[in-house]
């Protein structure tokens, strides 16, 4: 169906992408956004939407946006880092362009991206995981994107982990997000290193002795090091991130789990003692997991190529 354009839109920025059936993007612009103004944040989208649209003449639209996506995949219900509110998007596309849009959920797109063009292109059911400032994911099963009934499907930084733990951003007391994103990982470290600095040498050492500094890139560049701060940090966000993934390999029984976002990007430091304490985690079950657990390749184009795939994939009608 030759092209399509795929549109990541954040909290920070908007961009978009031409992609053509084979995942490569051939062309692509980035603007900043207001994440406080809806009316903006459309107008910029338009914006870029028909500034590619123009020379390229895409079949289709694809956006992910980072929040909920009601069920038919057109209109951003609520989006927690953008002020949008049940904003129809996929309507005022259509209306300004004519090109059929679909609209998604932005780890779902990313998923999409890696399980057609990326790491997971061998597989047919997988779970993506965005480890970032929190923690998202996308669900294929047997070929087919997890929405479901609502168009909520997927939302597992959520899954209690600590019955009575660290209150979330959701409300709920407990949640992964709180013990395995990278804002916890640089949480512990923090608190690893004002408790015994004498261990956090060579961290501290790495942003002048101000904990208050201390960063995912520099607690994952510190175990590098052989840092027993960083290192005991990144050991402590994996064996919570082994418990989820235990679980949800119990769920969904995927082929592969796909690990996403900057803490993922860090790539064996982190990877490595994810995948040794799922091991053991279910291995203590008497049922020792050999899913394999892989770094997403597609970056932050994974987003962009996703929309875009998915939107030429419901506009043929496959």
């Amino acid at each position: 169906m030759g092209v399509a354009l795929g549109i990541d839109v954040g909290g920070t920025k908007i961009a978009a992408g031409v992609v053509d059936d084979g995942g490569q993007i051939i062309a692509r612009v980035r603007r900043p956004s207001r994440a406080a103004d809806a009316s903006s944040i459309v107008a910029t989208i338009l914006e870029v939407t028909q500034e590619l649209a123009e020379e390229h003449r895409p079949s289709a639209i694809g956006v992910g946006a980072a929040g909920f996506i009601d069920a038919t995949r057109r209109t951003v219900v609520f989006a927690p880092n953008i002020a949008c509110r049940d904003e129809p998007l996929a309507d005022k596309l259509e209306q300004a362009t004519g090109l059929p849009t679909v609209v998604e959920n932005d780890a779902n797109a990313a998923a999409w991206g890696e399980f057609q063009f990326g790491v997971a292109t061998d597989a047919s059911s997988i779970v993506f995981v965005t480890l970032g400032t929190g923690i998202g994911g996308g669900i294929i099963m047997n070929g087919k994107l997890l929405t479901g009934g609502q168009g909520y499907a997927g939302e597992i930084g959520h899954l209690n982990v600590v019955p009575g733990g660290k209150r979330c951003g959701c409300g709920l007391l407990g949640c992964w997000e709180q013990y395995g994103s990278g804002t916890a990982l640089v949480r512990l470290a923090k608190e690893s290193a004002e408790l015994n600095p004498d261990m956090a040498r060579t961290l501290l050492g790495l942003v002048d002795g101000d904990a208050t500094q201390i960063t995912g890139h520099t607690v994952t560049q510190a175990a590098q090091l052989q840092c027993q701060a960083a290192l005991g940090a990144i050991d402590s966000m994996a064996g919570y991130t082994a418990q989820a993934l235990s679980d949800l390999s119990l769920i969904l029984d995927p082929e592969m789990f796909v690990l996403a976002g900057g803490v993922s990007e860090a790539g064996d430091v982190v990877r490595n003692p994810i995948t040794k304490a799922f091991r053991s985690y279910t291995a203590a079950s008497g049922r020792e997991s050999t899913i394999p657990i892989e770094t997403a390749t597609l970056g932050n184009d994974a987003g962009i190529i996703g929309a875009a795939d998915l939107a030429r994939v419901k506009a043929s009608g496959s």
